[in-house]
């Protein structure tokens, strides 16, 4: 069983009152524009989703998870752990998220009270290009697993027999040793590439994602073992600059309107009385 990432208990609702425009089912998965304050909208487009990064803006990854029970969430940025700096695998660190809690990963986890803040940058900025793994820039993806369900210990109280009362004890004890494994396991708690651009000429560099700040985020260690060995679900969210998913056709260029459709010679207003 390996030791997983727990977000603190007191950060368990800090999340529920913000507007949400949350990607996933086991849980909700927000992009946060700590600079704009506001959830960033999620695009859709030939079964991905996107959302629009504005450069130099520090982010936030929100997960709300949805179940009554714990989940693990593997989280990725650019092909890279967000937690241990490694390539991005599902079998990588995690955060356990309890029933209905709330979290926002802010950073590239440093020590369990710090992280390096996530920011939107130029390519060659980025914390992927900058060590050597810049060919899953623009993407943020999110692994969840179920926790293995603890087995069901059933007891059949043992009928007395003469001779039986001292030897009742420690039958009780054996049976408690034999279930002890599976209660203290159970009593740990803890507080794609990027698609080709369609129109390379009009686009500005790709964008990716910083190794900035340091600030504080208090998590601790737990033991989580998942119930599966691949994810109930994963979640991907694309990136980029707005103008960049404006050129592929994932966002719609606004379209101009004439800001005086009827003039007034027409006849279309009212006219001034003689």
């Amino acid at each position: 069983m390996k030791r997983m990432i727990a977000v603190a208990a007191m950060l368990a609702g800090s999340l529920l009152a913000q507007p949400s425009a949350a990607t996933g089912r086991l849980a909700g998965v927000e992009i946060y524009d700590r600079v704009q304050n506001r959830v960033l909208p999620v695009y859709r487009h030939q079964g991905r989703h996107y959302v629009a990064g504005n450069p130099g803006n520090e982010y936030e990854i929100r997960l709300r998870n949805r179940q009554s029970a714990e989940v693990l969430a593997v989280v990725s940025v650019d092909g890279v752990d967000v937690i241990t700096g490694e390539a991005a695998d599902w079998q990588q660190s995690g955060y356990v998220l309890g029933p209905r809690q709330s979290f926002g990963i802010r950073g590239w986890r440093k020590s369990l009270d710090r992280v390096a803040a996530l920011y939107f940058t130029a390519l060659p900025d980025s914390y992927a290009a900058r060590t050597g793994r810049p060919d899953n820039v623009g993407v943020i993806g999110v692994a969840l697993f179920r926790r293995k369900p603890e087995p069901a210990v059933l007891h059949v109280p043992r009928q007395p027999h003469d001779g039986d009362a001292a030897s009742a004890p420690g039958a009780s004890a054996a049976e408690r040793s034999a279930a002890g494994p599976a209660a203290a396991d159970a009593g740990v708690s803890a507080v794609p590439r990027p698609e080709a651009p369609a129109a390379a000429a009009q686009e500005s560099p790709r964008l990716g994602t910083g190794h900035g700040r340091h600030e504080t985020s208090v998590v601790t260690y737990a033991e989580f073992e998942r119930a599966t060995s691949t994810p109930a679900e994963f979640i991907t969210i694309h990136y980029d600059s707005h103008r960049n998913l404006v050129a592929r056709g994932i966002i719609r260029a606004p379209v101009a309107v004439s800001p005086d459709p009827w003039p007034a010679s027409s006849g279309r207003f009212a006219p001034d009385p003689r």
